[in-house]
């Protein structure tokens, strides 16, 4: 077990650090596991004179007829000679560079790293006869195998010996972010001014030389390459750019990504690229000023010139009019190369205007255009000869937006209008070429138009991008009112009105209701749950409530005859029916294996075993026990005739018939699994089943959603036992032996969680345990067909405790499983669960959708299954779990019947800045909240939920 938690740690290391140093502590240690395992009965004759090196013996004694053996045998003896020789120079060589506590287990650390141990181990475990004693635990027929196959799992990751500057900095845990953040930040973010208000989408400033970028330099030059975080479009190095007038041109690495719908362009100076930053510190160096990051959604114009003697020139030009500084391709096509991608990654968004051209055998080439004329549109060019320079303007287009762009034509026909006379063109790209498009409002034209005309232009461009936001926000408001409208209620209920909510539901309230429920209404006691929670004192009376074990309508008297006459007798008449198919279950296994072992005594095979007397055996034995409940039922199971217990009392000679089964009173609600059922057909498996088919009557079924009132016809009791006694034989051994087989893994699954179910948990002894295994077995007792899923006890564990009541426990889980059934993998909430999540958080925090969407898009939110599936359970110390399950339930009918979204929102926005901070991806997301768990300020996060829902509802009414 102590080397399967090592290798567990080691895996688990591999995936949340993505890299495994050769020099940690769990390597360390699962060496000296390994060790331990690997000389545990060694025969003494194999240490022979070695004996103070009892591994390297048992290695070099493999090593005659193991070649990995001999392989690591000279690996260890290479790093022996370097060790020695270090220390008679008196300085460590890098090869040798290894800690004290390594050294200690040098053999298993080489054969690890050189991943030769899982095949040395196995070699010993084949031919554990030559090396170890009968006691050895590699002599063992179990663990032998066993201890072989957990060493693959290490010996296929890759070690690293590198250790930089920010090692320690570079994978924090959960709390160290966290106390960072509280470092850094004087403020929760909620007060924060900078925050984005919901819906409007904030434009960030255009990338520059000045744009430095904010995260590592080496993170910086990853992200320029292919990773699963962008794509990458294009990259050519040696691409010229001069930063300053004042320097020349430096090379660079000129690069086009592609993250969700964001297109980047980066340019990078070679000597950041190549790592030659000398004595400069890292990111202080003066070549991070000359980096550029440009975003193509800000770009309006490609201003391109291609020269005869060189590869061509790109100028971007902005939509406030900014010029970047020119880039100079290389010879070789390189421009074209550019622009092809980039109209690529356009589409289907965006497009070239004008695009390029198709040419057969070609590819893409430059558009045929005709000359301009004065006062021509922006996409001419000018008709040269082909051994002559060609300009082009290319217009960014996206379809989408495109009423964005008007603007943009008014400044294009207000620079025609009046064309004073020609002067010195601000694009040195244009002035060497002689080119005088006039298509730029601010860069490549030679003709200015008047500064009251261009005044009035931008105030046009203004007034226009306001007026289409404004129409982008009351589109983007509709849509969200569709989609968001079913996730919560349509009043909004005031926690001030009509009186304070927050205080919750006090012991005060609770007894004036109890005395006279008219006092206070069913929504006003919901309210003060919802805002307030439950008083701890409380929570074992009011919960049946709010799960719906008991109406608030109902009187003291109606509640009494609800749980004691009828829950209470289903629920023993439930656990008779189980009890008696697991002995029945446990019988059939019994002999089963004392079969198996008299096989494998006698020699005989396994295949010809005697089925068939198994199978005899079980269905005799089933139909006894079916007959024997139908007969104890008649003298144990009591009727309820309106609202009263009474003692049904056949006469003695009946011993095939069946009383009539419990009632609920007219008028009481539903109890799970309980239902009328006709005389003469009642099932042999007790209340499970009702108005089933004759052939299929002793099997568990589904309960009903609703009881039956009134009196029922009384049979004959020799009726009923020819009635109980021919439906028997109409009963399949198939049908049987599928209600067996599917009981018993029901069985074997409960037993294995009830066992590790929360037990560190003070309250669960033995006794309890016990307790939390009857209502498990009884629920799927009568649902066999969903049958138990893991974490169900999770679910059942919280009631348990605070109800302190088996059948009180068993009714309210079932009330519970109605919801919280649709979450498990048999139902298809899940699915709707991450797909509101996503509509929530892209509508309410966009920033964050953005990041999630570039860091390997993890908008499907798949870290958020364990919250669905378990209400939070797992995430959470009991005592907050109460406060969180009593105002989900509470929420239904206050605010949101979807309430599990909003605190899952409200979880991922109280760390929203922490995530942004450090541009977590998808396994850096679930790497921390699996570390966080259990430490959550649970109070700010319902308040945080409360208000989100608040929000939504806000948004829907344009309040």
């Amino acid at each position: 077990s102590v080397l399967v938690l090592q290798v567990k740690q080691i895996m688990e290391e591999a995936v949340t650090r993505k890299f495994v140093h050769a020099d940690s502590s769990h390597i360390i240690s699962f060496c000296a596991v390994v060790e331990a395992c690997m000389l545990h009965g060694l025969k003494r004759r194999i240490a022979g004179l070695l004996c103070s090196n009892k591994v390297a013996a048992l290695f070099m004694k493999a090593a005659k007829s193991c070649s990995p053996a001999e392989e690591l045998c000279h690996k260890v003896q290479e790093l022996e000679q370097l060790i020695e020789s270090s220390k008679d120079c008196g300085r460590q060589s890098k090869l040798a560079n290894i800690p004290p506590q390594a050294l200690k287990h040098l053999w298993i650390r080489t054969a690890l790293m050189e991943k030769l141990l899982d095949k040395i181990v196995l070699y010993l475990v084949e031919n554990s006869g030559a090396f170890y004693e009968k006691e050895g635990m590699l002599m063992d027929l179990v663990d032998g195998p066993i201890l072989a196959s957990l060493l693959v799992g290490p010996c296929a990751l890759e070690y690293t010996k590198v250790k930089t500057a920010d090692h320690f900095w570079t994978d924090p845990s959960a709390d160290e972010l966290v106390q960072r953040h509280r470092i850094h930040s004087g403020h929760c973010r909620q007060d924060s001014p900078s925050r984005r208000p919901a819906l409007i989408q904030k434009r960030q400033s255009s990338g520059s030389m000045d744009d430095r970028p904010l995260m590592w330099v080496r993170d910086y030059v990853e992200s320029l390459h292919q990773n699963s975080r962008a794509t990458l479009l294009f990259g050519k190095n040696n691409v010229l750019v001069q930063p300053r007038d004042d320097m020349e041109a430096i090379p660079g690495y000129l690069s086009l990504h592609q993250a969700a719908d964001l297109m980047t362009l980066k340019w990078t100076p070679n000597q950041l690229m190549n790592g030659n930053v000398g004595e400069l510190d890292s990111e202080k160096s003066v070549y991070w000023d000359y980096a550029m990051t440009i975003r193509l959604e800000e770009i309006v114009y490609l201003h391109c010139h291609q020269q005869v003697n060189s590869g061509g020139t790109v100028v971007l030009v902005s939509q406030d009019g900014i010029q970047r500084p020119p880039l100079h391709f290389p010879k070789g096509g390189h421009l074209l190369q550019f622009l092809t991608c980039l109209e690529t990654g356009l589409l289907p968004h965006g497009q070239l205007d004008p695009p390029l051209w198709n040419q057969r055998g070609k590819g893409k080439v430059f558009p045929k255009l005709r000359n301009r004329s004065p006062h021509g549109s922006c996409d001419s060019v000018s008709d040269k000869e082909d051994d002559e320079a060609t300009d082009y303007v290319f217009r960014i287009l996206f379809p989408g937006n495109h009423m964005e762009f008007m603007a943009l034509e008014l400044m294009d026909q207000g620079v025609n209008m009046w064309q004073p006379a020609p002067r010195k063109s601000s694009c040195s790209s244009c002035s060497q070429n002689g080119s005088s498009d006039g298509s730029l409002p601010n860069g490549c034209n030679q003709e200015r138009a008047p500064l009251k005309l261009l005044c009035d232009t931008m105030k046009y461009q203004i007034i226009s991008r306001a007026f289409y936001g404004w129409l982008a926000y009351c589109r983007h408001l509709s849509t969200v009112r569709i989609h968001l409208s079913a996730l919560v209620n349509t009043t909004i209920v005031d926690p001030d009105v009509p009186c304070n909510a927050r205080g919750g539901l006090s012991v005060e309230v609770w007894g004036r209701f109890l005395k006279d429920s008219s006092a206070y209404e069913e929504e006003e006691i919901r309210r003060l749950v919802y805002f307030g929670g439950v008083a701890p004192s409380l929570r074992k009376e009011v919960w049946p409530f709010l799960l719906g074990h008991y109406q608030f309508t109902m009187n003291e008297k109606c509640r009494l005859e609800v749980f004691l006459c009828a829950m209470r007798t289903m629920y023993e008449q439930t656990i008779k029916d189980w009890h008696g198919c697991e002995a029945i279950v446990l019988q059939r296994e019994r002999e089963k294996h004392a079969e198996a072992i008299a096989r494998c005594s006698s020699g005989a095979s396994v295949e010809r075993g005697p089925v068939q007397r198994d199978s005899t055996i079980s269905i005799d034995a089933s139909l006894t026990f079916w007959h024997k409940m139908s007969s104890d039922q008649i003298e144990t199971e009591p009727r309820v005739e309106g609202g009263e217990a009474q003692q049904s009392s056949p006469p003695k000679d009946t011993t095939s018939g069946t009383a009539d089964s419990p009632q609920l009173p007219s008028g009481s609600p539903s109890s799970p699994g309980l239902s009328n059922q006709h005389p003469g057909s009642e099932s042999a498996v007790g209340a499970a089943t009702s108005q089933q088919s004759e052939a299929s009557q002793v099997l568990p079924e589904k309960p009903t959603t609703g009881s039956q009132s009134g009196s029922e016809d009384v049979m004959d009791p020799g009726a009923k036992a020819l009635t109980s006694e021919t439906k028997m034989e109409k009963i399949s051994e198939g049908e049987m032996q599928e209600t067996l087989d599917m009981y018993l893994i029901n069985l074997h699954r409960i037993d294995k969680d009830v066992r590790r179910c929360d037990r560190a948990y003070w309250y669960f002894t033995p006794e309890n345990l016990e307790k939390l295994r009857n209502i498990m077995c009884s629920y799927v007792w009568k649902h066999l067909d969903t049958g138990y899923v893991q974490g169900m006890c999770d679910l059942l564990a919280p009631l348990l405790v605070i109800l302190d009541d088996e059948v009180m426990a068993f009714s309210c889980f079932t009330e519970l499983m109605k919801r919280m059934n649709h979450n498990f993998p048999h139902g298809g909430a899940m699915d709707s669960h991450f797909a509101n999540m996503r509509s929530l958080i892209q509508i309410l925090d966009s920033e964050l959708f953005e990041l999630m969407q570039q860091n390997g898009d993890y908008t499907h939110f798949y870290f958020c299954y364990r919250w669905f599936l378990l209400d939070f359970k797992r995430e959470m110390v009991y005592n907050d779990v109460y406060s969180v399950w009593e105002t989900i339930w509470a929420a239904k009918y206050t605010s949101s019947d979807h309430f599990v979204l909003f605190i899952a929102l409200a979880l991922v926005e109280m760390y929203r800045d922490i995530i942004l901070e450090n541009n977590m991806d998808f396994t850096d997301i679930i790497k921390f909240f699996n570390e966080m768990a259990e430490r959550h300020n649970v109070p700010q996060v319902l308040m945080m939920a409360r208000d989100l829902v608040n929000k939504v509802q806000t948004l829907i009414e344009n309040k």
